[in-house]
Order: structure tokens, then sequence, then C-alpha cells
């Protein structure tokens, strides 16, 4: 479970319990808040690339494949968003001493991630009930 109350300091922070930890939202500067966590927009961004590297990391240790990490850059492509539009790219990086035939094994298991899936070919429902 997920449960949100305004944060005891700034305008916009907020304070997320996310099963017993916590961590904070925020919006930027130039839209009215005190950027003293990671928007909204940030945190989505943020469970495809956890997502994706936790799920290389387990395929790789069942397998035996030696990546020592993975490294993920997004960025987001939010000019469209208005009309349901949300672009991100992905770049991912393995590092480690991986043959060529490894590195082709881990590049199939990207797009496998339960975020991913879910952000590429989901259909989101969100019921709503005020108290």
């Amino acid at each position: 479970m997920i449960q949100l109350e305004k944060a005891n300091d700034g305008i916009y922070r907020q304070r997320l319990q996310i099963d017993g930890h916590e961590i904070f939202a925020d919006v930027k500067a130039d839209v009215g808040g005190e950027d003293k966590a990671p928007d909204p927009h940030g945190l989505l961004d943020s469970s495809l690339a956890a997502c994706t590297a936790i799920t290389l990391t387990m395929f790789a240790k069942r397998r035996g494949i030696p990546v020592e990490s993975i490294n993920i850059d997004i960025e987001r492509d939010d000019s469209k968003e208005k009309a349901g539009e949300y672009n991100l790219a992905m770049k991912v990086e393995f590092v480690g001493n991986l043959s060529e035939e490894q590195r082709q094994q881990l590049a199939g298991i990207v797009e496998k991630c339960p975020i991913h899936k879910l952000l590429s070919h989901g259909t989101f429902n969100i019921t709503t009930t005020i108290s």
C-alpha cells in the first residue's frame, strides 16, 4: 500500500510511505515548488529504470552471467503529454567482462521487466473514492 500526506516542510512537498519505506516528492522551482525531491514524473520514470536493472541483474545471476552492474539513463520527452503521448529514451549499459553472446542475452531481456510491459502495453484503470 502507498500512503501519501503533505510533508511538514515545503509548499508542494509530499511524504510517501511505500510498504514501510519513506520517500518524498516535490516539484521544480520553475513551477512553484522547492525542488527538494524528485517530481512525480521522475518517480514514474525511475520505476522503469529500477525495474529494468533488477530484472536484468536477476536474469544474469540465474544464468551465471558475470555482470557487475547495470547502468541506465532515461531521457523524457513529455512535449506531447497533453495529447496522451509520453516518450522515454532508455540507454542501458552492461558493466562487466561479458562476451558478445552474454550481452545479446541481456539485451533480449531489457523489455521484459514488468514495469516496461505495463508502460508499453498495459491498460491502466484507476478507481477513485473521495472521503
